[in-house]
Protein backbone atom coordinates (compact mmCIF):
# COMPACT_ATOMS: atom_id res chain seq x y z
CA UNK A 1 0.00 0.00 0.00
CA UNK A 2 3.05 2.50 1.15
CA UNK A 3 4.80 1.49 -2.59
CA UNK A 4 1.55 2.37 -4.50
CA UNK A 5 0.69 5.91 -2.46
CA UNK A 6 4.82 6.57 -2.71
CA UNK A 7 5.09 5.71 -6.42
CA UNK A 8 1.46 7.56 -6.72
CA UNK A 9 3.37 11.09 -5.67
CA UNK A 10 6.41 10.20 -7.82
CA UNK A 11 4.66 10.20 -11.07
CA UNK A 12 2.22 12.98 -10.22
CA UNK A 13 4.17 15.62 -8.64
CA UNK A 14 5.18 18.67 -10.48
CA UNK A 15 7.63 21.33 -10.57
CA UNK A 16 6.18 22.82 -7.35
CA UNK A 17 6.59 20.63 -4.03
CA UNK A 18 2.61 20.49 -3.05
CA UNK A 19 1.75 16.59 -3.69
CA UNK A 20 -0.83 16.25 -6.49
CA UNK A 21 -2.87 12.55 -6.58
CA UNK A 22 -4.83 13.46 -9.52
CA UNK A 23 -3.37 11.49 -12.91
CA UNK A 24 -5.16 13.93 -15.73
CA UNK A 25 -3.88 13.24 -19.35
CA UNK A 26 -2.10 16.38 -19.23
CA UNK A 27 0.38 14.03 -16.91
CA UNK A 28 0.96 11.60 -19.11
CA UNK A 29 1.02 14.29 -22.25
CA UNK A 30 4.08 16.14 -20.32
CA UNK A 31 5.70 12.85 -19.42
CA UNK A 32 5.37 11.45 -23.11
CA UNK A 33 6.17 15.01 -24.69
CA UNK A 34 9.76 15.33 -22.98
CA UNK A 35 10.64 12.33 -25.27
CA UNK A 36 10.21 13.87 -28.29
CA UNK A 37 13.26 14.83 -30.63
CA UNK A 38 14.01 18.09 -31.21
CA UNK A 39 15.26 18.65 -35.26
CA UNK A 40 18.09 20.96 -36.46
CA UNK A 41 17.74 22.56 -39.57
CA UNK A 42 20.29 25.03 -41.52
CA UNK A 43 19.11 27.58 -43.79
CA UNK A 44 21.10 30.64 -45.45
CA UNK A 45 19.82 32.50 -42.04
CA UNK A 46 21.49 30.03 -39.74
CA UNK A 47 19.97 27.56 -37.61
CA UNK A 48 16.52 26.53 -36.45
CA UNK A 49 15.13 23.80 -34.10
CA UNK A 50 11.24 22.42 -34.43
CA UNK A 51 10.11 19.61 -32.61
CA UNK A 52 9.69 16.67 -34.54
CA UNK A 53 5.78 17.12 -35.15
CA UNK A 54 6.29 21.02 -35.84
CA UNK A 55 8.68 20.04 -38.58
CA UNK A 56 6.17 17.66 -40.01
CA UNK A 57 3.40 19.96 -39.90
CA UNK A 58 5.59 22.10 -42.37
CA UNK A 59 5.37 18.81 -44.73
CA UNK A 60 1.47 19.01 -43.90
CA UNK A 61 1.53 15.68 -41.79
CA UNK A 62 -0.42 15.82 -38.73
CA UNK A 63 -0.51 12.76 -36.32
CA UNK A 64 -2.84 11.29 -34.26
CA UNK A 65 -0.94 8.88 -31.72
CA UNK A 66 -2.63 7.57 -29.11
CA UNK A 67 -5.96 7.92 -27.52
CA UNK A 68 -8.19 10.45 -28.88
CA UNK A 69 -9.41 12.76 -26.04
CA UNK A 70 -10.09 16.98 -25.38
CA UNK A 71 -5.84 17.28 -25.83
CA UNK A 72 -5.78 15.58 -28.71
CA UNK A 73 -9.02 17.04 -30.29
CA UNK A 74 -7.98 20.88 -29.72
CA UNK A 75 -4.31 20.83 -31.00
CA UNK A 76 -5.89 18.42 -34.06
CA UNK A 77 -8.42 21.14 -35.12
CA UNK A 78 -6.27 23.58 -35.28
CA UNK A 79 -3.77 21.70 -37.19
CA UNK A 80 -5.98 21.47 -39.72
CA UNK A 81 -7.30 24.85 -39.72
CA UNK A 82 -4.04 26.36 -40.17
CA UNK A 83 -2.88 24.06 -43.05
CA UNK A 84 -6.10 24.91 -44.45
CA UNK A 85 -5.61 28.73 -44.42
CA UNK A 86 -1.76 28.11 -46.08
CA UNK A 87 -2.79 26.38 -49.11
CA UNK A 88 -6.39 25.31 -49.09
CA UNK A 89 -5.56 23.23 -52.11
CA UNK A 90 -3.24 21.13 -51.40
CA UNK A 91 -3.40 17.90 -49.54
CA UNK A 92 -3.13 17.16 -45.79
CA UNK A 93 -1.87 13.84 -45.01
CA UNK A 94 -3.15 12.15 -41.18
CA UNK A 95 -1.20 9.87 -39.68
CA UNK A 96 -3.41 7.49 -37.13
CA UNK A 97 -2.38 4.96 -34.63
CA UNK A 98 -5.08 5.43 -32.39
CA UNK A 99 -6.77 3.08 -29.45
CA UNK A 100 -9.96 5.38 -30.00
CA UNK A 101 -10.98 6.66 -26.63
CA UNK A 102 -10.32 6.89 -23.14
CA UNK A 103 -12.12 3.60 -21.77
CA UNK A 104 -9.89 1.20 -22.44
CA UNK A 105 -7.46 -0.85 -20.01
CA UNK A 106 -9.48 0.81 -16.94
CA UNK A 107 -12.88 0.22 -18.28
CA UNK A 108 -12.29 -3.51 -18.82
CA UNK A 109 -10.29 -3.46 -14.98
CA UNK A 110 -13.36 -1.72 -13.52
CA UNK A 111 -16.18 -4.49 -15.30
CA UNK A 112 -14.10 -7.19 -14.11
CA UNK A 113 -13.20 -6.42 -10.31
CA UNK A 114 -15.87 -6.72 -7.27
CA UNK A 115 -19.28 -4.49 -7.44
CA UNK A 116 -18.26 -3.82 -4.01
CA UNK A 117 -16.22 -0.70 -4.94
CA UNK A 118 -15.50 2.41 -2.52
CA UNK A 119 -18.60 4.75 -2.33
CA UNK A 120 -18.06 6.58 1.02
CA UNK A 121 -14.32 8.43 2.13
CA UNK A 122 -15.79 7.38 5.77
CA UNK A 123 -15.17 3.74 5.03
CA UNK A 124 -12.00 4.00 4.88
CA UNK A 125 -10.28 5.72 7.92
CA UNK A 126 -6.12 5.35 7.26
CA UNK A 127 -5.11 8.24 5.29
CA UNK A 128 -3.18 5.69 2.81
CA UNK A 129 -6.89 4.24 1.92
CA UNK A 130 -8.28 7.57 1.75
CA UNK A 131 -5.84 8.52 -1.14
CA UNK A 132 -6.51 5.85 -3.09
CA UNK A 133 -9.84 6.47 -2.50
CA UNK A 134 -9.63 10.15 -4.08
CA UNK A 135 -7.42 9.23 -6.91
CA UNK A 136 -10.09 6.24 -7.93
CA UNK A 137 -12.75 8.95 -7.40
CA UNK A 138 -10.42 11.74 -9.32
CA UNK A 139 -10.01 9.21 -12.34
CA UNK A 140 -13.75 8.02 -12.54
CA UNK A 141 -14.26 12.07 -12.79
CA UNK A 142 -12.32 12.76 -15.58
CA UNK A 143 -10.69 11.29 -19.06
CA UNK A 144 -8.17 8.04 -18.47
CA UNK A 145 -5.44 7.09 -21.12
CA UNK A 146 -3.11 4.17 -20.58
CA UNK A 147 -0.83 5.78 -18.42
CA UNK A 148 -2.95 6.02 -15.62
CA UNK A 149 -5.52 2.76 -16.31
CA UNK A 150 -2.50 0.97 -14.69
CA UNK A 151 -3.01 2.64 -11.30
CA UNK A 152 -7.16 2.72 -11.41
CA UNK A 153 -6.63 -1.22 -12.22
CA UNK A 154 -4.50 -1.47 -9.18
CA UNK A 155 -6.84 0.37 -6.88
CA UNK A 156 -9.87 -1.87 -7.87
CA UNK A 157 -7.86 -4.95 -6.74
CA UNK A 158 -6.56 -3.49 -3.49
CA UNK A 159 -9.48 -1.26 -2.36
CA UNK A 160 -12.25 -4.37 -2.72
CA UNK A 161 -10.14 -6.29 0.01
CA UNK A 162 -9.91 -3.50 2.68
CA UNK A 163 -13.42 -3.60 3.38
CA UNK A 164 -16.87 -4.12 1.36
CA UNK A 165 -18.83 -0.70 0.50
CA UNK A 166 -21.60 0.30 -1.20
CA UNK A 167 -22.64 -1.07 -4.77
CA UNK A 168 -20.74 1.14 -7.57
CA UNK A 169 -22.31 -0.61 -10.49
CA UNK A 170 -23.09 2.66 -12.54
CA UNK A 171 -20.26 4.57 -11.19
CA UNK A 172 -18.44 4.61 -14.52
CA UNK A 173 -18.56 8.62 -15.79
CA UNK A 174 -16.29 8.14 -18.54
CA UNK A 175 -16.96 10.97 -21.07
CA UNK A 176 -17.22 9.03 -24.69
CA UNK A 177 -14.41 9.56 -26.83
CA UNK A 178 -16.63 9.81 -29.96
CA UNK A 179 -17.96 13.20 -29.12
CA UNK A 180 -14.18 14.52 -28.50
CA UNK A 181 -13.52 12.57 -31.85
CA UNK A 182 -16.66 14.15 -34.23
CA UNK A 183 -15.15 17.25 -33.73
CA UNK A 184 -12.14 15.95 -35.52
CA UNK A 185 -14.11 14.59 -37.90
CA UNK A 186 -16.44 17.82 -38.99
CA UNK A 187 -13.22 19.88 -39.18
CA UNK A 188 -12.13 17.30 -41.64
CA UNK A 189 -15.21 17.71 -43.91
CA UNK A 190 -15.46 21.76 -42.89
CA UNK A 191 -12.17 22.49 -44.72
CA UNK A 192 -11.95 22.51 -48.07
CA UNK A 193 -8.08 21.15 -48.66
CA UNK A 194 -8.37 17.03 -49.08
CA UNK A 195 -7.37 15.27 -46.12
CA UNK A 196 -5.40 11.43 -46.92
CA UNK A 197 -5.50 9.57 -44.27
CA UNK A 198 -2.99 6.53 -43.60
CA UNK A 199 -3.42 4.04 -40.41
CA UNK A 200 -0.21 2.53 -39.58
CA UNK A 201 -0.42 0.20 -36.07
CA UNK A 202 -4.04 0.57 -35.06
CA UNK A 203 -7.71 2.39 -35.70
CA UNK A 204 -9.86 1.39 -33.24
CA UNK A 205 -13.09 3.16 -32.71
CA UNK A 206 -13.40 6.62 -33.47
CA UNK A 207 -9.69 6.70 -35.31
CA UNK A 208 -11.07 4.28 -37.66
CA UNK A 209 -14.12 6.84 -38.47
CA UNK A 210 -11.38 9.10 -39.16
CA UNK A 211 -9.56 6.98 -41.34
CA UNK A 212 -12.33 6.15 -43.18
CA UNK A 213 -13.68 10.22 -44.03
CA UNK A 214 -10.55 10.92 -45.35
CA UNK A 215 -10.19 11.90 -49.09
CA UNK A 216 -12.09 8.84 -51.66
CA UNK A 217 -8.85 6.93 -53.31
CA UNK A 218 -6.26 8.42 -50.56
CA UNK A 219 -7.55 6.11 -47.50
CA UNK A 220 -4.30 4.06 -47.29
CA UNK A 221 -3.15 1.48 -44.51
CA UNK A 222 0.16 -0.28 -43.76
CA UNK A 223 0.44 -4.33 -43.71
CA UNK A 224 0.50 -4.65 -40.47
CA UNK A 225 -2.52 -2.24 -39.61
CA UNK A 226 -5.54 -3.17 -37.60
CA UNK A 227 -8.84 -1.37 -38.14
CA UNK A 228 -11.35 -2.19 -35.73
CA UNK A 229 -15.30 -0.69 -35.16
CA UNK A 230 -17.67 -0.74 -32.53
CA UNK A 231 -20.84 0.69 -30.97
CA UNK A 232 -19.79 3.52 -28.56
CA UNK A 233 -19.28 2.84 -24.67
CA UNK A 234 -19.67 5.22 -21.77
CA UNK A 235 -21.18 5.50 -18.50
CA UNK A 236 -23.21 8.06 -16.19
CA UNK A 237 -24.28 8.17 -12.45
CA UNK A 238 -27.07 9.98 -11.06
CA UNK A 239 -30.66 9.88 -10.84
CA UNK A 240 -33.30 7.99 -12.86
CA UNK A 241 -34.32 10.50 -14.95
CA UNK A 242 -30.65 11.80 -15.80
CA UNK A 243 -30.01 8.07 -16.36
CA UNK A 244 -32.51 8.17 -19.28
CA UNK A 245 -31.50 10.75 -20.64
CA UNK A 246 -28.32 10.11 -21.27
CA UNK A 247 -28.98 6.60 -22.26
CA UNK A 248 -31.19 8.23 -25.14
CA UNK A 249 -27.97 10.68 -26.11
CA UNK A 250 -25.50 7.66 -26.71
CA UNK A 251 -28.40 5.72 -28.73
CA UNK A 252 -28.43 9.29 -30.81
CA UNK A 253 -24.81 9.23 -30.99
CA UNK A 254 -24.59 5.43 -32.09
CA UNK A 255 -27.12 6.02 -34.75
CA UNK A 256 -25.45 9.27 -36.33
CA UNK A 257 -22.01 6.94 -36.51
CA UNK A 258 -23.84 4.13 -38.28
CA UNK A 259 -24.97 7.33 -40.62
CA UNK A 260 -21.24 7.92 -41.45
CA UNK A 261 -19.90 5.03 -41.79
CA UNK A 262 -22.58 4.28 -44.15
CA UNK A 263 -21.67 6.78 -45.93
CA UNK A 264 -17.65 6.46 -46.38
CA UNK A 265 -17.76 2.74 -46.83
CA UNK A 266 -20.85 2.55 -48.42
CA UNK A 267 -22.03 -0.36 -46.65
CA UNK A 268 -26.01 -0.74 -46.08
CA UNK A 269 -27.58 0.29 -42.95
CA UNK A 270 -27.93 -2.69 -41.29
CA UNK A 271 -24.52 -4.50 -41.97
CA UNK A 272 -22.68 -1.19 -40.28
CA UNK A 273 -25.03 -2.25 -37.18
CA UNK A 274 -24.61 -5.86 -37.77
CA UNK A 275 -20.71 -5.53 -37.87
CA UNK A 276 -20.98 -2.55 -35.09
CA UNK A 277 -22.72 -4.87 -32.04
CA UNK A 278 -19.42 -5.58 -30.84
CA UNK A 279 -15.92 -5.11 -31.52
CA UNK A 280 -15.10 -6.29 -34.75
CA UNK A 281 -10.86 -6.13 -35.94
CA UNK A 282 -10.00 -6.40 -39.26
CA UNK A 283 -6.91 -6.64 -41.33
CA UNK A 284 -6.21 -3.87 -43.77
CA UNK A 285 -7.50 -6.11 -46.95
CA UNK A 286 -10.72 -6.93 -44.45
CA UNK A 287 -11.05 -2.98 -44.51
CA UNK A 288 -10.53 -2.54 -47.99
CA UNK A 289 -13.41 -4.68 -48.72
CA UNK A 290 -15.28 -3.28 -45.73
CA UNK A 291 -14.60 0.12 -47.56
CA UNK A 292 -12.87 2.09 -44.97
CA UNK A 293 -9.47 2.30 -46.47
CA UNK A 294 -8.90 2.07 -50.41
CA UNK A 295 -5.81 0.85 -50.86
CA UNK A 296 -3.00 -1.53 -48.42
CA UNK A 297 0.70 0.08 -48.83
CA UNK A 298 3.86 -1.23 -47.80
CA UNK A 299 6.19 1.86 -48.74
CA UNK A 300 6.08 5.37 -49.14
CA UNK A 301 4.44 6.44 -52.57
CA UNK A 302 6.46 9.07 -53.97
CA UNK A 303 3.62 11.28 -54.80
CA UNK A 304 2.97 11.21 -50.86
CA UNK A 305 6.70 12.69 -50.76
CA UNK A 306 5.92 15.62 -53.04
CA UNK A 307 2.64 16.75 -52.48
CA UNK A 308 4.27 16.55 -48.27
CA UNK A 309 7.03 18.51 -49.49
CA UNK A 310 6.01 20.88 -51.97
CA UNK A 311 7.05 22.70 -55.02
CA UNK A 312 10.28 23.98 -53.75
CA UNK A 313 11.61 20.24 -52.95
CA UNK A 314 10.39 19.47 -56.58
CA UNK A 315 12.34 22.17 -57.96
CA UNK A 316 15.81 21.37 -56.09
CA UNK A 317 14.78 17.61 -57.77
CA UNK A 318 14.85 18.59 -61.09
CA UNK A 319 17.98 20.54 -61.10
Amino acid sequence: MKALVSTTKLITSTTKPKPSFLLSPKTSTTRAYSLIPMVIEHSSRGERAYDIFSRLLKERIVCINGPINDDTSNVVVAQLLFLESENPSKPIHMYLNSPGGHVTAAYYAMRYAAKNCLRSYNAFPTKANCLLLGLFDCLCNSEVDEFSSGFVSISLYILPKIRHVADADDYFPFPSSFLVGLAIYDTMQYIRSPVNTICLGQAASMASLLLASGAKGERKALPNATIMIHQPSGGYSGQAKDLTIHTKQIVRVWDALNQLYCKHTGKPIDVIQKNMDRDYFMTPEEAKEFGIIDEVIDQRPMTLVTDAVGDESKQKGST
